[in-house]
């Protein structure tokens, strides 16, 4: 095996050529996405049982290109493969990974699977494979948390690396169903919730609410499809949007005003009908199930609220932006609802500063539904969800619980990204039963605060939120939890006789690692307040108390080459001999004669690859 040495800028051409057919992906690709603004980079990719995931990319670039992925979305510890077609057609394809911003070094484990590459006049296309855990420890796990994508090019097949055109974008690939293999009706309408000509304000967070009718249909439909309408220009103000059902017999205000101000009459509507937020797309419903109008039991009306970030206070920006609907009288089985779940956002949450991680933790308990609800509350079956926080949010889970036992992880990102917010659809439907727990635990890192984070309404504060979408409807809106401040504030020394006394407590606090611990763990082993709510806002409180989470076990690796799956003292193992076998020699030196090409140590045999199935 040769070692690579730092250098500034790698510099090679790859010489493995090959004289070989092509061998195509066997079915089409469910999912695809652009990688950057421009269009230059096109991803499609699908996934199957056996945890195979194979990717085709179409670059606009006839000299090498590369993609992989990232852990945080700095390149060290990035996995790439890099590939192209020389000009006398031979191929050339390699699994690398990123040691630092000057260095990069070929994987001894080649873990991509070539399928197939093509080039035409202007662009290049590579399909190829790999499992989503590999016995390699440069690769790059693919799971089912947010993953930072890395994808680039160069003009030719020179290979420089660090000067080529990189993107980096953020991606969910486990996902598992797509609009084109749902039911789409034959016969739908379009309407939208949206605000007219709205004057956002020169304010870093705006929280604009006004009241819109929903269709008017004499018989009933199904909404079966939502999606953003952002007006143009102002995508990077509009940082989320929900869409709450109001009980019939609400008094409703008129015009639009600040959701949480000074008139209180515009923050009425709790249930969770549709939300968007910053990098989601549109959501089509599972053919089971759709949201019902038109019945006297269904809302005629709605509240939007369209939360705005002008952080950069910019002057006279009109915005039309909200929610299209898409509904039909082609009824679906089930009519479907949203449970808004996590941590009761304000005034209780708080983060403190300066630490590499903290956990806050929001319990639904769901003992009281059925009388909250009025009639015994069918199982809940849970088949999407959509996870929120704020700036300072790493990762986000839900768990469930049955009996005081965890019965699942139900939904989990531990690569949250802010920018990426979406509602996603599980790989099988979930039941949650009354009486069933439901705990939200978010992780945050406050690195980069000198002082203490509130939960709010900003996206400077915070939110530690799940929901939930499932059918057969309840008239639950929403169950989350809170701690109490005054047992956390008088663990950390302070005295507080009530919520408000405890919350200005904390502030007095010398904030440092142990004592952010300490709060933590005060957080966590306190009983928890359980609020509950219905879509008329009658409202009743519930105790619990946050059970441990068990984590799941990591699926075995898999060599594409050979199936047998490896265990984790053999995955460790194999770690530390690469990290030891593949040392870097800062001295040595890689000479480079213009006119020969330099061969790699352990280049893939692209014949073989190309046969092997």
């Amino acid at each position: 095996m040769m070692s690579h040495p730092c250098m500034k800028s790698l510099l090679f051409l790859l010489s493995t050529l090959c004289l070989c057919s092509s061998h195509s992906a066997s079915r089409p690709m469910r999912f695809s996405a652009y990688l950057d603004p421009l269009q230059q980079f096109h991803l499609q990719w699908d996934h199957d049982s056996k945890e195979m995931i194979t990717f085709e990319l179409h670059v606009q670039s006839t000299g090498w290109v590369a993609f992989g992925f990232t852990t945080h979305g700095e390149l060290p510890g990035g996995d790439v493969v890099i590939g192209g077609v020389l000009p006398d057609g031979n191929m050339y394809f390699s699994d690398w990974h990123i040691v630092d911003e000057e260095t990069i070094v070929e994987d001894e484990s080649q873990d991509y699977q070539l399928l197939s590459m093509t080039e035409d006049k202007t662009s290049t296309t590579i399909t190829f494979r790999r499992y989503f855990q590999t016995c390699d420890a440069h690769d790059q796990p693919i799971t089912g948390d947010t993953l930072r994508v890395i994808s680039g090019f160069g003009p030719d097949d020179t290979i420089d690396f660090f000067k080529g055109k990189l993107i980096k974008r953020s991606l969910f690939f486990l996902l598992y169903l797509d609009e084109a293999h749902l039911n789409t009706p034959s016969v739908y309408h379009i309407y939208d919730l949206k605000l007219d000509d709205f004057a956002i304000p020169e304010d870093d967070t705006t929280y604009a609410c006004t009241f819109i009718p929903l269709p008017r249909v004499k018989t009933k439909h199904h909404i079966y499809k939502f999606e953003a309408v952002i007006t143009p220009r102002n995508e990077t103000m509009v940082h989320h949007i929900l869409v709450y059902a109001c009980g019939n017999a609400s008094v409703l205000p008129t015009g639009v005003s600040d959701c949480y101000g000074a008139e209180p009459e515009f923050s009425l509507c709790s249930q969770i009908v549709v939300g968007w937020a910053v990098g989601g797309g549109s959501y089509m419903f599972p053919d089971e199930t759709g949201i019902s109008i038109g019945t006297p039991r269904d809302p005629q009306w709605i509240r939007l609220e369209v939360h705005y970030s002008n952080f950069d206070l910019i002057p006279d920006l009109i915005d039309n932006s909200g929610i299209r609907l898409y509904y039909t009288p082609e009824l679906r089985p089930y009519d479907m609802g949203v449970l808004q779940t996590g941590l009761y956002t304000f005034p209780i949450h708080f983060l403190p500063p300066g630490v590499e991680s903290f956990n806050s933790y929001g319990l639904c308990n769901t003992s009281q539904f059925d009388e909250l609800n009025g009639t015994p509350v069918p199982d809940m079956n849970v088949f999407g969800y959509l996870l929120h926080t704020h700036l300072a949010g790493r990762g986000v889970r839900g768990v469930q619980y049955r009996d005081g036992k965890q019965l699942r992880i139900l939904c989990e990102d531990n690569k949250y990204d802010f920018n990426l917010q979406e509602t996603r659809g599980l790989k099988e439907v979930v039941t949650l039963k009354t009486g069933d727990e439901f705990l939200v635990e978010c992780r945050y890192q406050t690195l980069d605060r000198t002082s203490l984070t509130f939960g709010g309404p900003s996206t400077l504060n915070e939110m530690c939120l799940a929901f939930l979408f499932y059918y057969p409807r309840n008239n639950i809106s929403s169950c989350m939890g809170y701690p109490s401040i005054q047992y956390v504030a008088q663990e950390l020394g302070q005295t507080a006789a009530d919520a408000m006394e405890g919350m200005m407590a904390i502030n007095l606090v010398d904030w440092d690692n142990e004592t952010a611990k300490k709060a933590e763990k005060a957080c966590k082993e306190v009983d928890q307040v359980v609020i509950l709510k219905t879509i008329d806002e009658v409202v009743v409180n519930e105790t619990g108390f946050i059970r441990d989470i068990i984590d799941t076990e990591p699926a075995p690796c898999k060599n594409i080459f050979n199936n047998d799956p490896t265990s984790e003292p053999e995955m460790q193992a194999r770690y530390q001999a690469a990290t030891t076998s593949n040392a870097l020699d800062p001295k040595a030196t890689l000479p480079f004669p213009t006119s020969l090409f330099v061969h790699l140590g352990f280049t893939w045999l692209l014949t073989f690859s190309l046969f092997v199935v």
